[in-house]
């Protein structure tokens, strides 16, 4: 079986390289921006859906959980 030295070493340090350079970025907002001027001609309309939602049922019930007793001996002062 042949390995290609290039899929075992090359490939990951360069994909490594590229995640660092990516993941270090320093992203400023130098100027801002403004919506376009529209002009609207003629009326438009949203779609629509049917949606089947499921029937949900809430209850409560009570219930009694026991909690374990905690016995805590504080350490003694030299």
């Amino acid at each position: 079986m042949k390995i290609d030295i290039r899929k075992v070493i090359v490939l990951p340090l360069i994909s490594s390289a590229t995640f660092l350079s990516l993941s270090s970025c320093d992203v400023d907002k130098v100027q801002d921006g403004k919506m376009p001027k529209v002009e609207i001609t003629e009326k438009g309309s949203l779609p629509k859906y049917d949606v089947d939602a499921p029937e949900v049922e809430v209850t409560t019930e009570k219930k009694v959980i026991e909690v374990p007793k905690v016995n805590i001996t504080p350490a003694k002062e030299d």
